[in-house]
Formats: structure tokens, sequence, C-alpha cells
């Protein structure tokens, strides 16, 4: 399976990031904590290498708790500030904004050094689609500054935002990469619908995702949500679904599009419990 998404808008934010990164004091990256490797656009390592850099674990609430802290760990010890957060629950606002105000710490002491007090620090905001990148930034606002939405790629174009504690956030589009040469990676991508669905043949998706669930040892995950049998085959999981739900076309075929649209919304909605699809010690790409 081919997967390759790459639109011209996206050309066009690593162009607006390169020409405005060298505004900015920090950047804050915000990475599925579902997927922390393959959610990490691996050109975001070679543009901003001489910046401060923040990574933020969004949607850890959905994701494996003892894994969220291997990639803790892990993105530390490569000399990263780091922070677990949710950014559909605004009673976690003030944990980011100590997080944001931590990373900047040694910023602010440079220029209070040079006699600089109360210098505004200036912060970029990136991440691939549908990280819940505006979502947060809408919490920082606490207000509707920023478009938000499930579909990716509806943040348009650059906005300066400006935030408590002396704070300016410039806030960016979100961008993948040309080409998926890790292919793991990219069917990540996909059951996260960080890849737009329409570009995807979803019942080929969905029989990839049980095919990972049971490589991972986590496929009684779907079959106690749909109280069904595990059968001999992946697809035999996606057909007791369809049989405990009625899912069967007028001329008696499965609709196995409606499974998959079933199968994957549940899981992105962390209706299957919570799941993280790599660890760093099994991934790559970090």
């Amino acid at each position: 399976m081919n997967i390759n998404w790459y639109p011209g808008h996206m050309k066009k934010t690593k162009d607006l990031l390169q020409e405005n990164i060298k505004l900015v004091n920090i950047v804050i990256e915000v990475i599925d904590a579902r997927i922390p490797a393959s959610s990490k656009n691996p050109d975001f390592d070679s543009l901003f290498r001489d910046k401060k850099r923040l990574i933020v674990l969004n949607k850890y609430d959905l994701s494996d708790p003892n894994i969220n802290k291997q990639w803790e760990e892990y993105y530390r010890s490569k000399g990263w500030s780091v922070v677990l957060y949710n950014s559909t629950n605004n009673k976690e606002l003030k944990k980011l904004e100590a997080a944001i105000a931590e990373a900047s710490k040694e910023i602010v002491e440079r220029y209070k050094s040079k006699g600089i007090l109360n210098r505004t620090i200036k912060a970029m905001i990136v991440g691939i689609p549908n990280v819940g990148k505006s979502t947060l930034i809408n919490s920082l606002c606490k207000r509707k500054s920023a478009k938000t939405g499930n579909m990716p790629g509806i943040t348009k174009g650059k906005q300066w935002i400006h935030l408590a504690g002396n704070i300016d956030l410039l806030d960016t589009p979100g961008i993948l990469w040309p080409k998926f040469e890790d292919k793991i990676g990219a069917l990540n991508l996909t059951f996260t619908g960080a890849i737009k669905d329409e570009v995807l043949e979803l019942e080929e998706i969905s029989l990839k995702f049980v095919e990972k669930m049971i490589e991972m040892g986590k496929v009684n995950a779907i079959l106690e949500k749909y109280q069904i049998e595990a059968g001999h085959k992946p697809l035999d999981i996606l057909d007791n679904i369809a049989s405990k739900k009625g899912y069967i076309l007028p001329n008696k075929d499965i609709d196995y599009l409606r499974v998959a649209n079933l199968l994957l919304n549940d899981f992105r909605a962390g209706k299957l419990g919570k799941i993280t699809l790599e660890t760093p010690g099994n991934t790559i790409k970090s």
C-alpha cells in the first residue's frame, strides 16, 4: 500500500518555517502521545537544531501511561523539555504554561545577565496535522484565536498570538514530510487520522490496524469492546464486528467501509482503551 501525502500548502509551510525560525527563541513541538515517533516530523530536527525545544506529548489521556514515561525519559535524554498534555482539558492549562515558562527560563536569565528585563520571549508552535495543536493554542489564548477542527490542514497561514507571561506565540499550519520512508510510521499516521481519510482505502487501513493490535498483543481490546470472538485471521475480526453490529449490505455482503469507520473512530476517540502504538525501543524514526 502506497501512502503519499504532501499537498502544495505543506511545501509553503516548510518555507514559512525556514523564513521565521530566526525570529523565535524557542520551538514548541506538539506530537501525538499514541505515536510519538511517527507523529514527529523528521525535518524539524534539522530545521530547529539550534533552538530550545519543548516537546508536548499531547493526547496522553488516550495513551499507555507506562509507555508515556518511557517517551518522557527518551526525549529528555536528547536535551529537550517535555510535558504530557491533554489539549481538550482546560484544567491542565497551568501545567502547560509552567512547562513553557520552565523551558524559557534559560533564555530569560540570559537576557537578564545582559541587563535586558521583561524581554518578550518569542515561541513557534509546530506539529503535523491532527495532533491537537490548534486546540492547545485555543486553551492558551482562552479564546477562539485559532481555527480548530478534526480535518488535517485546517489552520492556514501563520499568526502571532500574545500569551500571558510575556510570550508571543507564532502559530503555523500542520506539516507532514514529502515521502514516507517508514511504512510502519505511515500506517500509524493513518490510524490516528493525521492523513485525511478521504485519500485512503479505509477498509485496508482497518485490516492493518487489526494486524497491528494482534502483533502488539492488544487485540483483546477490540474483542472486549465489540463482544466478539477472535477468529483465525484478522479479516475474521472485521467480519465478526460486522455480524455483531449488523453492518450487512442489501446483497448480504459485509459493509467493510462502515466497519472500518467504526473501528478507527473508536480507536481515535480512546474507546478501545489507552493504547500507544510504539515505544522508544521498537521504532527507528524518533
